[in-house]
């Protein structure tokens, strides 16, 4: 059996559960307190349940572009020969993930700008919190896929920051 191996798949494991819940735990107090003082998921808003939904499964998926890079981080860090300490893991990895929640931030933001300017004299906001379920659908559907456009080019960015180790051009 490959014990480093799987150490490492249950690391990778823990890590992406513990990121992902706290990020997604963050982004939806952030949600609630900034838009939505008035409302909880306890109250019969389907639009909001359905704007919430859209939003964390938005993040999830920007997630879903970062956790490699990070888990990258951690194989690195055991191979032989490479140096990278645990601290360094934390900086990139909090790197990583700020960069990840900007462009969902980013990725909102442009959602809400472009819907408004699409369809003026409506207030998203206010159709969610007054549950018209026909616009937290259009909202939900806009931002799904803004975010899967953009999911890929998130990655690239990412990957490009993770400090592989310098290997020599044996084209030359």
């Amino acid at each position: 059996m490959q014990t480093k191996l799987l150490t490492l798949a249950f690391v990778e494991i823990a890590l992406a559960i513990l990121v992902s819940v706290l990020i997604l735990f963050i982004s939806f107090k952030i949600l609630q307190k900034v838009f939505f003082k008035d409302i909880s998921l306890r109250e019969d808003n389907l639009a909001f349940s359905i704007f919430t939904a859209g939003i964390i499964l938005s993040i999830g998926i920007i997630l879903s572009e970062i956790i490699p890079s990070i888990t990258n981080m951690v194989r690195l860090s055991m191979s032989e020969g490479n140096q990278i300490t645990l601290s360094e893991i934390i900086q990139y990895s909090g790197l990583y993930l700020f960069i990840g929640f900007v462009f969902a931030i980013i990725i909102n933001l442009s959602v809400f700008v472009l819907f408004s300017a699409l369809t003026k004299g409506i207030n998203e906001f206010k159709d969610i919190q007054q549950n018209n379920i026909a616009t937290a659908i259009i909202v939900t559907s806009t931002l799904l896929s803004i975010t899967l456009i953009a999911k890929d080019s998130i990655s690239l960015l990412i990957s490009a920051l993770v400090p592989y180790p310098e290997t020599g051009n044996f084209l030359l």
